[in-house]
């Protein structure tokens, strides 16, 4: 891991680039079309003259995302010093975009990888481009709960063990609940075996920059992570960085991700990341300070309304939770009889509160920078109003959110084979061709190369009903799915 060095934390070249390049005036006969606005008067009404007369093409001032040689790479240095790490690279396809860079950096075609079942699609997606053979630790399940945990040390040693040529080990860090596995460890493990460590820090950022929080990637010593500063780090949407340690080829790794990201960077994105990574090197010891203080009192105030478990550290047990992150507001819903999208739909429906995601079980209130005290009350009090309002008998619901999915094939030759559409709830014993999931998490309910069995068929259909938002095949309303002929 790269020593830290926060000497010039107050930079944001970017920004400063940007800024200096605003008061030149410069007369625009390149790209992008609407020049500085005025060619799209109703876009600039809605987002402001100030943003899109930023909205500009590389050109030597302001650098190039693809080959940056100035700007844009005195910030991946400015970041790499942030996040400790050897190199990062800002991403503007998403975590997805860094997720499948890591990936594709370390797999070729029949290489396997280790990794826990429970990833998000953009895992996968990059087991379909590359054709990497995945070799899945299943995570414990919480049959209280009905979460998928982390991995146990024992189980990603023997997965080592029983495929010595993986390339890579890759872990969650943490889970969308907040479950954090034992990464150090694992590391470890990894390194010895000559594989890499890749760290999904999808919901992770803020473990640079907490000091009560769990351990990082790049602290823990793993090879590379997707650090998304558009959840918990304030940039825009669609922004991230991807960090690697001192074993990973950083011009390898830039050919990777030139392979699939966009060569017209936004520098709305970029600069947001910028300027939110120099608000986290300065103040993010403080700010996730009082996030987590914030997780803290609404998980005490909603217990205390009874028929909740708003879980978190109480969780721990030295191995498939060995850590848990106390800013994510992770709400049991079960016992007072209404699924979690039901639960969610009511805040959003009756209340006008709009939450990260809600699935079978449970709900998941998302807090960050911009959260305040009042609106932690609000959320409390719309809680105890659908206890009291709509409570019944929890008998009848289902609880498991996780099953161990049974691999046939890989996930690049079963998206790619001669495919057939059946009827959902006659496909049963097929190989599936496409994926199943509710969105969020992003965590398939199927993937491509697995085998579709009636208990995955039933959770389906009840997850249709209870109103998740379910995504991945080519029919909308998944009422068939394509299998491999």
């Amino acid at each position: 891991m790269q020593k830290r060095n926060m000497a010039n934390q107050n930079r944001a070249p970017i920004y400063e680039a940007l800024e200096t390049f605003r008061r030149m005036r410069v007369v625009p006969f390149d790209v992008p079309g609407h020049k500085r606005g005025r060619g799209n008067p109703e876009l600039t009404a809605f987002l402001g003259e100030k943003c899109v007369g930023v909205d500009v093409n590389s050109m030597k001032p302001l650098d190039n995302l693809c080959h940056p040689i100035s700007v844009i790479r005195e910030a991946e240095d400015l970041a790499a010093e942030a996040f400790g790490a050897a190199h990062a690279f800002l991403m503007v396809g998403g975590t997805t975009s860094a997720v499948q860079t890591m990936v594709l950096s370390c797999c070729k075609r029949g290489d396997e990888i280790i990794l826990p079942r429970n990833v998000h699609r953009s895992v996968i997606n990059a087991l379909v481009l590359c054709g990497a053979v995945p070799v899945y630790v299943n995570p414990d399940v919480d049959q209280r709960l009905g979460i998928s945990l982390g991995m146990r040390r024992e189980q990603v040693e023997k997965a080592i063990a029983e495929h010595p040529n993986a390339k890579a080990v890759l872990v969650n860090n943490p889970t969308y609940y907040g479950i954090c596995s034992d990464l150090r460890a694992i590391v470890k493990m990894a390194h010895r075996a000559g594989m890499l460590c890749l760290a999904d820090e999808a919901h992770g950022t803020h473990f640079y920059f907490g000091g009560s929080l769990p351990v990082s990637a790049m602290e823990a010593g793993a090879d590379m992570a997707s650090v998304s500063m558009h959840k918990s780090g304030g940039s825009l949407t669609q922004s991230s960085f991807l960090v690697i340690g001192p074993n990973v080829q950083e011009g390898y790794v830039r050919q990777i991700i030139n392979l699939t990201q966009t060569t017209s960077g936004s520098y709305l994105l970029m600069s947001s990341l910028d300027i939110s990574r120099r608000n986290l090197a300065l103040r993010g010891r403080q700010i996730f300070h009082q996030v987590e203080d914030m997780a803290e009192y609404a998980r005490e105030e909603i217990n205390a309304i009874g028929g909740y478990d708003a879980f978190g550290k109480e969780l721990i047990n030295g191995n498939s939770v060995f850590d848990f992150d106390a800013t994510k507001l992770s709400i049991h819903t079960r016992d007072i009889g209404l699924a979690g999208i039901e639960v969610y739909d009511l805040l959003r429906d009756e209340y006008d509160i709009q939450i990260e995601f809600g699935d079978i079980g449970n709900i998941l209130a998302y807090l960050s920078i911009g959260d305040r005290q009042s609106e932690i009350e609000r959320l409390v009090s719309a809680l105890a109003e659908i206890r009291r309002r709509y409570q019944k008998d929890p008998s009848g619901l289902l609880n498991q959110e996780y099953i161990d999915p049974k691999v046939a094939i890989t996930p690049q030759d079963a998206f790619y084979a001669d495919k057939v559409s059946v009827p959902l709830m006659e496909s049963a014993g097929k190989v599936c061709a496409e994926f199943v999931m509710c969105y969020p998490p992003g965590i398939p309910i199927l993937a491509p190369g697995e085998m579709i069995t009636d208990e995955i068929l039933d959770y389906i259909q009840y997850a249709k009903e209870k109103g998740c938002s379910m995504t991945g095949p080519e029919d909308p309303e998944i009422n068939s799915l394509n299998i491999v002929k």
